[in-house]
């Protein structure tokens, strides 16, 4: 049904949205292996500028610098080995700064074990029923094809902006947001920004943060025969197991209602690595995870948690007492963010999807760090999520979107653009 307050201009635009080259440029992208750190980075964005290119967009493409960003004392982190990035911003005519910046990440995580695709190659976009599957379709190439199909379908139209619409195409989200903060640093802003994450339908205007950390717990080797005469490093590092437990446990006492969640930020141990012969007594255990940190927490304060948390209990321990374990922050360090909820944006994006025929968005956080952070902390711009996709199925096997889902929200951005930009026939 077609809501009231969309006028029939709007619903003239709308009327030249292309699903069919949606779908196909969500299936070239996915075709593209662009793992973090590999070529493919590079070629999924050059396809993205040829794309913005071919719709008419002024695009920005330019190979990032990576020595000179890792030396920004802002520089959000990575884990990824890269030795090359490129950036690609398209912005279409009209005055001034753009009203409205459409982002979406293009890197992906690895696929993961082969057999759990079902002899399927996870980067082939095949089309099963009405869902595309592929490593990235879901998380975000779907958001990304969106906003590609709007720039497109404003051009078809045949509208004039009174302001410009930027659509950034970036990398190295999955790892810290490098290509985030090199295209803020690279001086690209707007009025207001919509990330088109995967929100199943909601309108997401928080996000938790997430900090990788590292522990080192030494021990003491020895013969495993003769195991008492050794220290191993692997049960010197369970007390510290334990603190981390108890410090996950108190930092989500009475969590944001937003999250509708029990475990907004989680503490996780996802890599421990001890000894070098199956025989001795292990003298050296290494532990990574990630540690969550809370709606406007600043990140420093959370890290002294964990170093606190880790301290005490090795004040409380003989061994460590006097071999105190060393704690690092390697890799991505994602602090929060988030939009205020009386922000405009909120409200038109809103409107926009119930003026398009879908139900009012509920309104959430995330429990996960993303690019949002960076556009609303080092940008400035007001930021939220809004795209397609359901993130319960990012990163597992059998990625997949609804194609339908992602019709729908290209149609409400359509329509967010078209109004924030002052489009005219």
């Amino acid at each position: 049904m077609t809501h009231a307050a969309r006028t029939a201009f709007e619903s003239d635009v709308l009327r030249h949205l292309d699903e069919d080259a949606l779908v196909e440029d969500l299936a070239s992208l996915v075709r593209v292996p662009s793992m973090g750190g590999t070529d493919a980075e590079v070629e999924v964005q050059d396809l993205c500028a040829d794309i913005l290119r071919g719709e008419g967009a002024d695009v920005d493409r330019w190979d990032l610098d990576l020595d000179e960003l890792m030396a920004d004392p802002w520089f959000p982190g990575t884990e990824a080995p890269r030795t090359q990035g490129v950036g690609v911003v398209g912005t279409t005519s009209g005055e001034g700064t753009p009203a409205l910046v459409l982002q979406g990440h293009l890197d992906v995580v690895p696929p993961g074990d082969p057999e759990t695709w079902q002899g399927t190659d996870p980067f082939s976009a095949e089309i099963r029923g009405n869902a595309l599957y592929g490593r990235g379709a879901c998380d975000m190439k779907a958001g990304v094809a969106a906003n590609l199909a709007v720039v497109r379908t404003l051009r078809t139209a045949g509208v004039r902006l009174g302001r410009p619409l930027a659509v950034h195409c970036v990398v190295g989200e999955e790892d810290g947001g490098l290509g985030a903060f090199a295209t803020l640093r690279r001086g690209h802003r707007g009025d207001a920004a919509v990330i088109t994450e995967p929100t199943s339908g909601r309108i997401v205007t928080a996000t938790a943060g997430a900090l990788t950390f590292r522990i080192e717990v030494g021990g003491r080797s020895a013969h495993g025969s003769m195991r008492r005469e050794g220290v191993s490093a692997f049960e010197a590092f369970l007390p510290v197991y334990d603190a981390l437990r108890a410090l996950e446990a108190e930092r989500n006492v009475d969590p944001d209602p937003l999250f509708g969640s029990d475990l907004p930020y989680a503490l996780s141990v996802g890599l421990v690595a001890a000894g070098d012969w199956a025989s001795n007594v292990p003298d050296k255990l290494t532990a990574e995870g990630r540690l969550g940190v809370q709606l406007d927490e600043d990140p420093r304060q959370a890290r002294l948690a964990l170093e606190d948390a880790v301290a005490e209990a090795s004040a409380k321990d003989p061994w460590l007492r006097e071999n105190r374990p060393v704690v690092t922050w390697p890799g991505g360090q994602f602090a929060s963010g988030r939009i205020d909820l009386d922000h405009p944006l909120v409200e038109e994006v809103t409107a926009a999807v119930l003026d398009t025929g879908g139900a009012r968005p509920p309104l959430g956080a995330e429990v996960y760090g993303s690019d949002l952070r960076l556009y609303a902390g080092i940008g400035g711009i007001p930021t939220l999520h809004y795209g397609p996709g359901d993130i319960r199925l990012a990163h597992g096997p059998q990625e997949h979107v609804d194609l339908d889902e992602v019709v729908r929200v290209a149609r409400s951005l359509v329509l967010l653009a078209v109004r924030r930009c002052e489009a005219q026939a």
